[in-house]
């Protein structure tokens, strides 16, 4: 298992997880036990504790509320999976909307709109022109928006918490045995419940059924000093919408509300999710690559020539076969759910499918025929 605290390696974004969850007892008996406080763990818990206050519900984070992928996102709302549509998805923007607006979330949620930009195929009134291996320019918009990360986590965990719901931080659940009512071991003791949701997304992977089903990576991100109207407008982000280019090499980034631009790119491989927490950005191929996508930023367009770099982080990012989502049965029971390898389109499908696994579970909605946990693990990447 992880140890709590390891990432204080990995930089700071630009944004705080306010969350302070109230001092509670561990339950040794629930009727739903969700492994994992991010986004999918979260969202599932508040929705639970919201269409069945009578259940009792424990969140169990190994670390801090946010601690991994969730708390160091680019907060990036989009559409659909990072394979496009799926089979009896439905629509993911629209549902995320509605679930923030029942759980009384407030994050700055805005969708107005994502640009694709690319090095071919530019369109006549592109606002965007930048220098990087060519000339990016918009290509095209597709449905989507931004989130404030950390307003994202802190409104869901207090969604957890309105309804009875309990949070408990560096609570790292060591095994689980089914047999057949799953029993969590913890440090600190042991819990029985009903059912189980596993979102631990890029750690524990043999506790979730993950491990050689898919692959840890660690991803990294900065962020500018506040840039004045006339700059954004000349870098072309007047609209205010975030970006991600079509062609390789990959650059994502986004406008906060305090007028900073972060950028994102770059892959560090994790042979084993253990070695994410070895990881530092001042060292080896994470600094190496931090500085890389320094200088592609810099090297953009002249206003961003000499800005000062304010944040700079990275966190764990997890991948599926095929770019697919897992959202399936643990192996080893019927009684508890995985779901996880959003491969960086998590921020709003992690929440909406929270939301559907808590459906699943109070046998409300049934499971999709995608995202079914392979019969024997492999080598993905």
């Amino acid at each position: 298992m992880r140890r709590a605290g390891t990432q204080k390696n990995w930089g700071a974004p630009p944004w705080r997880i306010a969350s302070q969850p109230q001092r509670s007892g561990m339950p040794s008996e629930v009727d739903v036990a969700i492994i994992g406080g991010g986004f999918s763990g979260l969202a599932a818990g508040a929705w639970l504790v919201r269409l069945a206050p009578e259940k009792k519900v424990v969140v169990l984070e190994a670390d801090r509320i946010g601690a991994g992928a969730s708390g160091r996102t680019g907060g990036v709302a989009l559409a659909e999976t990072a394979v496009g549509d799926l089979p009896g998805l439905g629509d993911v923007l629209d549902g995320f909307r509605k679930h923030l607006d029942e759980l009384q979330v407030e994050c700055e949620l805005n969708l107005s709109g994502a640009w694709e930009i690319g090095r071919h195929f530019a369109r006549r009134d592109s606002p965007i022109e930048w220098k990087d291996h060519g000339t990016l320019r918009v290509i095209g918009e597709v449905a989507g928006g931004t989130v404030d990360a950390g307003k994202l986590l802190s409104g869901l965990a207090a969604g957890v918490e309105r309804r009875g719901g309990v949070l408990c931080e560096l609570a790292q659940v060591e095994s689980v045995v089914f047999d057949p009512a799953p029993r969590l071991q913890l440090g600190s003791g042991e819990i029985h419940a009903g059912q189980v949701i596993f979102a631990t997304n890029a750690f524990s992977l043999e506790l979730s059924g993950l491990a050689g089903r898919a692959e840890s990576e660690f991803t990294l991100a900065l962020a500018t000093g506040p840039l004045a109207d006339v700059q954004l407008e000349a870098l072309g982000l007047g609209e205010r919408k975030p970006f991600y280019t079509v062609d390789l090499p990959y650059l994502w980034g986004r406008l906060l509300s305090d007028h900073r631009v972060m950028f994102g790119s770059g892959l560090v491989h994790a042979e084993d999710w253990r070695d994410l927490d070895t990881l530092n950005i001042e060292r080896g191929q994470t600094a190496d690559l931090l500085a890389w996508l320094e200088r592609r930023v810099r090297g953009l367009h002249p206003v961003l020539r000499d800005v000062e770099i304010t944040h700079r982080w990275g966190g764990p990012i997890l991948f599926g076969e095929g770019w697919q989502p897992i959202f399936s049965r643990h192996p080893q029971s019927d009684k508890a759910i995985v779901l996880g390898a959003y491969a960086g389109h998590g921020v709003a499908l992690s929440v909406y499918l929270g939301c559907w696994a808590a459906e699943v579970l109070l046998e409300r909605k049934e499971l999709p025929a995608w995202g079914q946990i392979g019969a024997s693990p492999q080598r993905l990447l």
